[in-house]
Protein backbone atom coordinates (compact mmCIF):
# COMPACT_ATOMS: atom_id res chain seq x y z
CA UNK A 1 0.00 0.00 0.00
CA UNK A 2 1.44 3.30 -0.99
CA UNK A 3 1.38 6.25 1.35
CA UNK A 4 0.71 9.54 -0.34
CA UNK A 5 2.97 12.35 0.65
CA UNK A 6 1.45 15.68 1.68
CA UNK A 7 2.87 19.13 2.21
CA UNK A 8 2.71 20.65 5.72
CA UNK A 9 2.10 24.36 6.06
CA UNK A 10 4.59 26.60 7.90
CA UNK A 11 1.97 27.07 10.62
CA UNK A 12 1.99 23.32 11.33
CA UNK A 13 5.75 23.40 11.76
CA UNK A 14 5.46 26.35 14.14
CA UNK A 15 2.83 24.61 16.26
CA UNK A 16 4.86 21.44 16.36
CA UNK A 17 7.90 23.41 17.50
CA UNK A 18 5.95 25.01 20.35
CA UNK A 19 4.68 21.61 21.53
CA UNK A 20 8.15 20.06 21.48
CA UNK A 21 9.58 23.05 23.37
CA UNK A 22 6.85 22.79 26.01
CA UNK A 23 7.45 19.07 26.42
CA UNK A 24 11.16 19.60 26.86
CA UNK A 25 10.47 22.17 29.57
CA UNK A 26 8.06 19.81 31.30
CA UNK A 27 10.55 16.93 31.30
CA UNK A 28 13.33 19.12 32.62
CA UNK A 29 11.24 20.62 35.48
CA UNK A 30 11.09 18.65 38.76
CA UNK A 31 7.64 17.57 39.90
CA UNK A 32 5.92 19.91 42.28
CA UNK A 33 2.78 19.75 44.30
CA UNK A 34 1.99 23.32 43.22
CA UNK A 35 0.30 23.92 39.95
CA UNK A 36 2.14 27.29 39.51
CA UNK A 37 5.81 27.33 38.37
CA UNK A 38 8.30 28.72 40.86
CA UNK A 39 9.85 32.13 39.81
CA UNK A 40 13.44 32.97 40.69
CA UNK A 41 13.63 36.55 42.06
CA UNK A 42 15.85 39.00 40.11
CA UNK A 43 18.96 39.99 42.05
CA UNK A 44 19.70 43.77 41.93
CA UNK A 45 23.37 44.52 42.54
CA UNK A 46 23.96 47.18 45.18
CA UNK A 47 25.94 50.29 44.09
CA UNK A 48 29.67 49.92 44.57
CA UNK A 49 30.88 52.05 47.42
CA UNK A 50 33.40 54.63 46.15
CA UNK A 51 36.77 54.73 47.81
CA UNK A 52 37.40 57.78 50.00
CA UNK A 53 39.89 59.13 47.43
CA UNK A 54 37.45 58.81 44.53
CA UNK A 55 34.63 60.30 46.57
CA UNK A 56 36.80 63.30 47.41
CA UNK A 57 37.83 63.74 43.74
CA UNK A 58 34.29 63.35 42.43
CA UNK A 59 33.40 67.02 42.92
CA UNK A 60 36.91 68.46 42.92
CA UNK A 61 36.64 70.06 39.46
CA UNK A 62 33.03 71.10 40.08
CA UNK A 63 33.98 72.90 43.31
CA UNK A 64 36.91 74.53 41.49
CA UNK A 65 34.68 75.67 38.62
CA UNK A 66 32.16 77.14 41.10
CA UNK A 67 34.95 79.29 42.55
CA UNK A 68 36.49 80.36 39.22
CA UNK A 69 33.53 80.94 36.89
CA UNK A 70 32.60 84.26 38.58
CA UNK A 71 36.02 85.70 37.61
CA UNK A 72 35.51 85.17 33.85
CA UNK A 73 33.32 87.61 31.92
CA UNK A 74 31.77 87.84 28.49
CA UNK A 75 32.86 90.75 26.30
CA UNK A 76 30.72 92.12 23.47
CA UNK A 77 32.09 94.78 21.13
CA UNK A 78 30.67 97.01 18.45
CA UNK A 79 32.81 98.71 15.84
CA UNK A 80 32.15 100.80 12.75
CA UNK A 81 33.48 99.67 9.37
CA UNK A 82 33.62 102.07 6.42
CA UNK A 83 33.29 100.53 2.98
CA UNK A 84 32.45 101.48 -0.59
CA UNK A 85 29.84 99.72 -2.70
CA UNK A 86 31.22 96.31 -3.67
CA UNK A 87 34.29 97.12 -1.55
CA UNK A 88 33.92 93.98 0.47
CA UNK A 89 34.27 91.86 -2.65
CA UNK A 90 36.48 93.68 -5.13
CA UNK A 91 38.28 96.48 -3.29
CA UNK A 92 37.95 100.25 -3.58
CA UNK A 93 37.28 101.74 -7.03
CA UNK A 94 37.32 98.33 -8.72
CA UNK A 95 34.32 99.03 -10.93
CA UNK A 96 35.42 102.60 -11.72
CA UNK A 97 38.84 101.45 -12.89
CA UNK A 98 37.62 98.36 -14.72
CA UNK A 99 34.67 99.88 -16.54
CA UNK A 100 35.66 103.52 -16.87
CA UNK A 101 39.43 103.36 -17.16
CA UNK A 102 40.22 105.61 -14.20
CA UNK A 103 38.80 106.29 -10.76
CA UNK A 104 36.01 108.83 -10.70
CA UNK A 105 35.34 111.22 -7.87
CA UNK A 106 35.45 109.38 -4.56
CA UNK A 107 31.96 108.24 -3.55
CA UNK A 108 30.82 108.53 0.07
CA UNK A 109 31.64 105.44 2.05
CA UNK A 110 28.90 103.47 3.76
CA UNK A 111 29.22 102.64 7.43
CA UNK A 112 28.39 99.22 8.79
CA UNK A 113 28.23 98.13 12.40
CA UNK A 114 30.11 94.97 13.27
CA UNK A 115 29.66 92.99 16.47
CA UNK A 116 32.33 90.91 18.14
CA UNK A 117 32.40 88.58 21.10
CA UNK A 118 35.07 87.22 23.41
CA UNK A 119 36.02 86.63 27.01
CA UNK A 120 38.06 88.26 29.75
CA UNK A 121 39.34 87.61 33.26
CA UNK A 122 38.79 89.96 36.20
CA UNK A 123 42.19 90.57 37.82
CA UNK A 124 41.21 93.37 40.21
CA UNK A 125 38.11 93.76 42.39
CA UNK A 126 37.53 97.25 40.94
CA UNK A 127 36.94 95.81 37.46
CA UNK A 128 40.30 95.59 35.68
CA UNK A 129 40.08 92.84 33.07
CA UNK A 130 42.78 90.98 31.12
CA UNK A 131 41.80 89.92 27.62
CA UNK A 132 43.20 89.65 24.07
CA UNK A 133 43.99 92.67 21.93
CA UNK A 134 42.10 91.12 19.02
CA UNK A 135 38.93 90.94 21.14
CA UNK A 136 38.73 94.73 21.69
CA UNK A 137 40.89 96.20 18.88
CA UNK A 138 39.05 98.96 17.02
CA UNK A 139 35.94 98.72 19.20
CA UNK A 140 33.72 101.82 19.48
CA UNK A 141 31.76 100.28 22.32
CA UNK A 142 32.60 97.51 24.82
CA UNK A 143 30.03 95.77 27.00
CA UNK A 144 31.03 93.40 29.78
CA UNK A 145 28.54 90.83 31.08
CA UNK A 146 29.27 89.27 34.45
CA UNK A 147 28.28 85.69 35.27
CA UNK A 148 25.44 87.07 37.42
CA UNK A 149 24.04 88.70 34.23
CA UNK A 150 24.89 92.29 35.21
CA UNK A 151 26.09 94.39 32.27
CA UNK A 152 28.58 97.26 32.31
CA UNK A 153 30.24 99.52 29.80
CA UNK A 154 34.04 99.26 29.67
CA UNK A 155 36.93 101.27 28.24
CA UNK A 156 40.34 100.24 26.92
CA UNK A 157 43.23 101.02 29.29
CA UNK A 158 45.93 99.79 26.94
CA UNK A 159 46.67 97.23 24.25
CA UNK A 160 49.74 95.45 22.91
CA UNK A 161 49.33 93.98 19.44
CA UNK A 162 52.77 92.33 19.49
CA UNK A 163 51.65 89.88 22.20
CA UNK A 164 47.87 90.19 21.71
CA UNK A 165 47.26 91.39 25.28
CA UNK A 166 44.81 94.12 26.32
CA UNK A 167 43.60 95.59 29.61
CA UNK A 168 40.10 97.05 29.89
CA UNK A 169 38.33 98.72 32.83
CA UNK A 170 34.68 98.37 33.82
CA UNK A 171 33.09 101.81 34.18
CA UNK A 172 30.61 102.86 36.83
CA UNK A 173 32.66 102.59 40.00
CA UNK A 174 32.11 98.90 40.68
CA UNK A 175 33.92 97.26 43.58
CA UNK A 176 34.19 93.97 45.41
CA UNK A 177 34.13 91.94 42.18
CA UNK A 178 35.58 88.40 42.39
CA UNK A 179 39.12 88.53 40.97
CA UNK A 180 41.33 85.70 39.77
CA UNK A 181 44.50 84.80 41.65
CA UNK A 182 47.52 85.10 39.33
CA UNK A 183 49.80 82.06 39.38
CA UNK A 184 53.33 81.36 38.15
CA UNK A 185 53.28 80.08 34.56
CA UNK A 186 57.03 79.37 34.67
CA UNK A 187 56.31 76.60 37.19
CA UNK A 188 53.88 74.79 34.87
CA UNK A 189 54.75 71.23 33.91
CA UNK A 190 53.82 69.39 30.72
CA UNK A 191 51.07 66.93 31.62
CA UNK A 192 49.65 69.11 34.38
CA UNK A 193 45.84 69.30 34.55
CA UNK A 194 44.23 72.63 33.58
CA UNK A 195 40.74 73.97 32.99
CA UNK A 196 39.69 76.63 30.46
CA UNK A 197 36.77 78.98 31.15
CA UNK A 198 35.21 81.30 28.59
CA UNK A 199 32.29 81.99 26.31
CA UNK A 200 32.74 79.90 23.14
CA UNK A 201 30.16 80.63 20.43
CA UNK A 202 28.39 82.91 22.92
CA UNK A 203 27.77 80.05 25.38
CA UNK A 204 28.34 81.73 28.73
CA UNK A 205 30.80 80.44 31.32
CA UNK A 206 31.71 77.20 29.59
CA UNK A 207 34.24 75.04 31.46
CA UNK A 208 36.50 72.52 29.71
CA UNK A 209 39.38 70.47 31.07
CA UNK A 210 42.62 69.09 29.68
CA UNK A 211 46.34 69.05 30.27
CA UNK A 212 49.34 71.20 29.41
CA UNK A 213 50.48 69.61 26.14
CA UNK A 214 53.62 71.71 25.60
CA UNK A 215 55.37 74.88 26.77
CA UNK A 216 57.31 77.61 25.00
CA UNK A 217 55.51 77.07 21.69
CA UNK A 218 56.58 79.60 19.05
CA UNK A 219 56.89 80.05 15.31
CA UNK A 220 53.13 79.81 14.75
CA UNK A 221 52.81 83.31 13.26
CA UNK A 222 50.04 84.24 15.72
CA UNK A 223 51.87 87.14 17.38
CA UNK A 224 55.25 88.87 17.01
CA UNK A 225 56.43 87.56 20.38
CA UNK A 226 55.41 83.95 21.06
CA UNK A 227 55.90 81.72 24.07
CA UNK A 228 52.58 79.89 24.23
CA UNK A 229 51.24 77.29 26.60
CA UNK A 230 49.70 74.52 24.48
CA UNK A 231 46.71 72.67 25.88
CA UNK A 232 44.14 70.10 24.79
CA UNK A 233 41.42 71.73 26.92
CA UNK A 234 38.74 72.61 24.37
CA UNK A 235 39.09 76.22 23.14
CA UNK A 236 36.78 77.59 20.46
CA UNK A 237 35.87 80.98 18.94
CA UNK A 238 34.68 83.18 21.78
CA UNK A 239 37.10 81.62 24.29
CA UNK A 240 39.68 84.26 23.31
CA UNK A 241 40.68 86.32 26.34
CA UNK A 242 39.30 83.75 28.79
CA UNK A 243 41.27 82.07 31.53
CA UNK A 244 43.38 78.93 31.72
CA UNK A 245 43.60 77.80 35.37
CA UNK A 246 45.58 75.17 37.24
CA UNK A 247 44.05 72.85 39.84
CA UNK A 248 45.10 75.24 42.59
CA UNK A 249 42.64 77.74 41.14
CA UNK A 250 45.35 80.09 39.86
CA UNK A 251 45.22 81.87 36.51
CA UNK A 252 48.19 80.61 34.50
CA UNK A 253 47.27 81.70 30.97
CA UNK A 254 45.04 83.84 28.73
CA UNK A 255 43.42 81.67 26.04
CA UNK A 256 44.29 83.15 22.66
CA UNK A 257 44.17 80.88 19.61
CA UNK A 258 43.62 77.39 18.24
CA UNK A 259 45.35 75.35 15.57
CA UNK A 260 42.58 73.99 13.37
CA UNK A 261 41.84 72.99 9.78
CA UNK A 262 38.08 73.22 10.32
CA UNK A 263 37.87 76.47 12.31
CA UNK A 264 36.73 74.55 15.39
CA UNK A 265 38.59 72.83 18.19
CA UNK A 266 40.85 69.95 17.13
CA UNK A 267 42.83 69.32 20.30
CA UNK A 268 45.41 72.12 20.07
CA UNK A 269 44.86 75.44 21.81
CA UNK A 270 47.29 78.19 22.80
CA UNK A 271 47.35 80.46 25.85
CA UNK A 272 49.63 83.41 26.68
CA UNK A 273 51.54 82.64 29.91
CA UNK A 274 50.26 84.74 32.81
CA UNK A 275 53.80 85.83 33.73
CA UNK A 276 54.00 87.56 30.35
CA UNK A 277 50.53 89.00 30.77
CA UNK A 278 51.40 90.39 34.23
CA UNK A 279 54.47 92.20 32.92
CA UNK A 280 52.61 93.63 29.94
CA UNK A 281 49.65 94.65 32.09
CA UNK A 282 52.00 96.48 34.48
CA UNK A 283 53.42 98.55 31.61
CA UNK A 284 49.99 99.26 30.14
CA UNK A 285 48.63 100.44 33.47
CA UNK A 286 51.67 102.64 34.13
CA UNK A 287 52.39 104.08 30.66
CA UNK A 288 49.63 102.93 28.33
CA UNK A 289 52.26 101.09 26.27
CA UNK A 290 54.84 98.32 26.65
CA UNK A 291 58.49 99.31 27.13
CA UNK A 292 60.56 96.53 25.54
CA UNK A 293 64.28 96.04 25.52
CA UNK A 294 66.19 96.24 22.22
CA UNK A 295 69.61 94.78 21.39
CA UNK A 296 69.97 95.65 17.69
CA UNK A 297 70.84 92.31 16.10
CA UNK A 298 69.50 89.74 13.66
CA UNK A 299 69.53 86.22 15.05
CA UNK A 300 68.88 82.64 13.99
CA UNK A 301 68.58 79.14 15.41
CA UNK A 302 71.47 76.71 15.32
CA UNK A 303 70.74 73.61 13.22
CA UNK A 304 72.95 70.47 13.22
CA UNK A 305 75.04 71.67 10.26
CA UNK A 306 75.74 75.03 11.89
CA UNK A 307 76.52 73.34 15.20
CA UNK A 308 79.08 71.14 13.46
CA UNK A 309 80.67 74.08 11.64
CA UNK A 310 80.80 76.15 14.84
CA UNK A 311 81.98 73.22 16.99
CA UNK A 312 78.97 73.58 19.29
CA UNK A 313 77.96 70.73 21.56
CA UNK A 314 75.16 70.87 22.56
CA UNK A 315 73.54 72.91 19.80
CA UNK A 316 72.00 75.56 22.05
CA UNK A 317 72.02 79.33 21.99
CA UNK A 318 71.23 82.01 19.41
CA UNK A 319 73.56 82.83 16.53
CA UNK A 320 74.17 86.54 15.78
CA UNK A 321 73.95 87.03 12.01
CA UNK A 322 73.78 90.83 11.85
CA UNK A 323 74.58 93.84 14.06
CA UNK A 324 73.09 97.29 13.53
CA UNK A 325 75.13 100.45 13.69
CA UNK A 326 75.00 102.45 16.93
CA UNK A 327 73.00 99.65 18.54
CA UNK A 328 73.50 98.36 22.11
CA UNK A 329 75.01 95.18 20.64
CA UNK A 330 77.67 97.11 18.70
CA UNK A 331 78.47 99.36 21.66
CA UNK A 332 78.63 96.37 24.00
CA UNK A 333 81.09 94.41 21.89
CA UNK A 334 78.91 91.69 20.36
CA UNK A 335 80.18 90.53 16.97
CA UNK A 336 78.64 88.74 14.01
CA UNK A 337 79.16 85.01 14.50
CA UNK A 338 78.84 85.15 18.30
CA UNK A 339 76.52 82.64 19.93
CA UNK A 340 74.60 84.05 22.91
CA UNK A 341 74.31 81.27 25.50
CA UNK A 342 73.01 83.17 28.55
CA UNK A 343 71.64 86.54 29.69
CA UNK A 344 71.82 87.50 33.37
CA UNK A 345 72.60 83.87 34.15
CA UNK A 346 69.51 82.55 32.33
CA UNK A 347 70.43 79.97 29.64
CA UNK A 348 69.33 80.89 26.11
CA UNK A 349 67.92 77.90 24.27
CA UNK A 350 67.33 79.37 20.80
CA UNK A 351 66.65 82.53 18.82
CA UNK A 352 63.08 82.86 20.06
CA UNK A 353 64.30 82.59 23.65
CA UNK A 354 66.83 85.39 23.04
CA UNK A 355 64.20 87.61 21.41
CA UNK A 356 61.75 87.17 24.28
CA UNK A 357 64.40 87.56 26.99
CA UNK A 358 65.77 90.81 25.53
CA UNK A 359 62.24 92.17 25.13
CA UNK A 360 61.55 91.52 28.82
CA UNK A 361 64.61 93.53 29.93
CA UNK A 362 64.07 97.09 31.16
CA UNK A 363 65.41 99.73 28.76
CA UNK A 364 68.35 101.63 30.21
CA UNK A 365 69.49 98.77 32.43
CA UNK A 366 72.73 96.84 31.97
CA UNK A 367 72.49 93.10 31.27
CA UNK A 368 75.19 90.45 31.54
CA UNK A 369 75.63 88.48 28.32
CA UNK A 370 77.64 85.30 27.94
CA UNK A 371 78.68 84.57 24.36
CA UNK A 372 80.68 81.89 22.62
CA UNK A 373 83.18 83.30 20.11
CA UNK A 374 85.53 81.03 18.17
CA UNK A 375 85.35 78.40 20.87
CA UNK A 376 85.91 80.77 23.79
CA UNK A 377 83.39 81.95 26.38
CA UNK A 378 83.23 85.73 26.82
CA UNK A 379 81.23 87.85 29.26
CA UNK A 380 79.90 91.22 28.10
CA UNK A 381 77.86 93.91 29.86
CA UNK A 382 75.39 95.59 27.52
CA UNK A 383 73.12 98.57 28.17
CA UNK A 384 69.74 97.64 26.71
CA UNK A 385 67.88 100.31 24.69
CA UNK A 386 64.17 100.94 24.21
CA UNK A 387 62.57 99.12 21.29
CA UNK A 388 60.60 101.54 19.13
CA UNK A 389 59.84 102.02 15.47
CA UNK A 390 62.46 104.77 15.11
CA UNK A 391 65.46 102.68 16.10
CA UNK A 392 64.11 99.69 14.18
CA UNK A 393 63.73 101.65 10.94
CA UNK A 394 66.80 103.86 11.27
CA UNK A 395 69.55 101.28 11.60
CA UNK A 396 71.91 99.78 9.09
CA UNK A 397 74.12 96.72 9.37
CA UNK A 398 77.67 97.33 10.52
CA UNK A 399 80.04 96.99 7.58
CA UNK A 400 83.61 97.30 6.42
CA UNK A 401 85.23 99.06 3.48
CA UNK A 402 85.23 96.98 0.31
CA UNK A 403 87.32 97.00 -2.89
CA UNK A 404 85.96 97.76 -6.31
CA UNK A 405 86.46 94.98 -8.84
CA UNK A 406 84.37 93.70 -11.72
CA UNK A 407 85.89 90.26 -12.40
CA UNK A 408 83.80 87.15 -11.89
CA UNK A 409 84.79 83.78 -10.52
CA UNK A 410 83.35 80.28 -10.15
CA UNK A 411 84.51 77.28 -8.14
CA UNK A 412 83.86 73.65 -7.21
CA UNK A 413 81.18 74.69 -4.72
CA UNK A 414 78.97 75.73 -7.64
CA UNK A 415 78.93 79.51 -7.11
CA UNK A 416 79.70 82.19 -9.68
CA UNK A 417 80.24 85.57 -7.97
CA UNK A 418 80.66 89.17 -9.14
CA UNK A 419 81.55 92.43 -7.44
CA UNK A 420 78.73 94.44 -5.93
CA UNK A 421 77.86 97.75 -7.61
CA UNK A 422 76.71 100.82 -5.68
CA UNK A 423 73.19 100.34 -7.07
CA UNK A 424 73.11 96.72 -5.93
CA UNK A 425 74.29 97.66 -2.45
CA UNK A 426 71.60 100.33 -2.23
CA UNK A 427 68.94 97.88 -3.39
CA UNK A 428 70.09 95.37 -0.76
CA UNK A 429 69.92 98.02 1.97
CA UNK A 430 73.70 98.10 2.41
CA UNK A 431 75.89 101.22 2.70
CA UNK A 432 78.36 101.89 -0.09
CA UNK A 433 81.25 100.80 2.13
CA UNK A 434 79.74 97.37 2.70
CA UNK A 435 81.70 94.19 2.15
CA UNK A 436 80.46 91.22 0.13
CA UNK A 437 80.20 89.73 -3.33
CA UNK A 438 77.06 89.01 -5.32
CA UNK A 439 76.05 85.47 -6.33
CA UNK A 440 75.56 85.78 -10.10
CA UNK A 441 74.58 82.15 -10.66
CA UNK A 442 74.41 78.77 -8.93
CA UNK A 443 75.24 75.53 -10.75
CA UNK A 444 72.26 73.18 -10.72
CA UNK A 445 72.63 70.22 -8.30
CA UNK A 446 75.87 71.65 -6.95
CA UNK A 447 76.77 71.82 -3.26
CA UNK A 448 75.62 75.45 -3.17
CA UNK A 449 72.35 74.56 -4.88
CA UNK A 450 71.67 71.77 -2.38
CA UNK A 451 72.36 74.18 0.49
CA UNK A 452 69.78 76.66 -0.84
CA UNK A 453 72.12 79.39 -2.13
CA UNK A 454 70.28 81.55 -4.66
CA UNK A 455 71.17 83.94 -7.44
CA UNK A 456 71.14 87.44 -5.94
CA UNK A 457 72.43 86.38 -2.52
CA UNK A 458 75.29 88.43 -1.10
CA UNK A 459 78.15 86.53 0.55
CA UNK A 460 79.51 88.64 3.40
CA UNK A 461 81.66 86.17 5.34
CA UNK A 462 83.06 82.71 4.52
CA UNK A 463 84.60 80.48 7.20
CA UNK A 464 84.77 83.48 9.55
CA UNK A 465 86.75 85.55 7.00
CA UNK A 466 85.25 88.80 5.67
CA UNK A 467 84.75 88.78 1.91
CA UNK A 468 85.84 92.28 0.93
CA UNK A 469 86.38 91.46 -2.73
CA UNK A 470 86.46 88.72 -5.36
CA UNK A 471 90.10 88.17 -4.41
CA UNK A 472 89.01 87.27 -0.88
CA UNK A 473 86.22 85.12 -2.33
CA UNK A 474 88.63 83.20 -4.58
CA UNK A 475 91.11 82.71 -1.76
CA UNK A 476 88.64 81.33 0.76
CA UNK A 477 86.68 79.23 -1.73
CA UNK A 478 89.91 77.81 -3.10
CA UNK A 479 90.99 76.42 0.26
CA UNK A 480 91.04 72.66 0.77
CA UNK A 481 88.14 72.28 3.21
CA UNK A 482 85.08 70.06 3.41
CA UNK A 483 82.88 72.64 5.13
CA UNK A 484 82.11 76.24 4.20
CA UNK A 485 80.29 78.40 6.77
CA UNK A 486 78.70 81.37 4.98
CA UNK A 487 77.06 84.56 6.20
CA UNK A 488 74.48 85.47 3.56
CA UNK A 489 72.42 88.62 3.04
CA UNK A 490 69.06 88.11 1.36
CA UNK A 491 65.92 90.26 1.13
CA UNK A 492 67.18 92.79 3.67
CA UNK A 493 68.18 90.22 6.30
CA UNK A 494 71.20 88.10 7.14
CA UNK A 495 71.64 84.46 8.10
CA UNK A 496 74.26 81.72 8.34
CA UNK A 497 74.27 78.56 6.27
CA UNK A 498 76.69 75.68 5.67
CA UNK A 499 78.01 74.04 2.49
CA UNK A 500 79.30 70.50 2.98
CA UNK A 501 81.18 68.19 0.60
Amino acid sequence: MKIKSSKLSPVCFAIAGVILFACSLGSATPSSSSTQPTETPVQVQAPRAASPNLEAFRYELADLADALVPTVVSIQTESTIKMNDFGGFFGDDFFDQFFFGAPRQQKPQRERKQQGQGSGVIVNSTGQILTNNHVVAGADQITVTLPDKREFKAKVVGTDSLTDIAVIQIEGGVKDLPAASLGNSDALRVGEWVIAIGNPFGLSQTVTKGIVSAKGVHGRGITSYENFIQTDAAINPGNSGGGLFNLSGELIGINTAILSRSGGFQGIGFAIPVNWAKSIMSDLLADGKVNRGWLGVSIQDINPSLAKALNLNPAKGALISEIFERSPAEKGGIKVGDVVISINGKPIADANDLRNTVASLRPGEAANFEVLREGKNLKLKINIALRDENNLAGTEPKSKEGKKETDSSKNEWGIQAVELTKAQKKEAGLPESSIGVLVASVVEKSLADKAGIRKGDIILVANNKPINSLKDFNTVFGENTKTMLLLIRRAGGQFYTVLEK
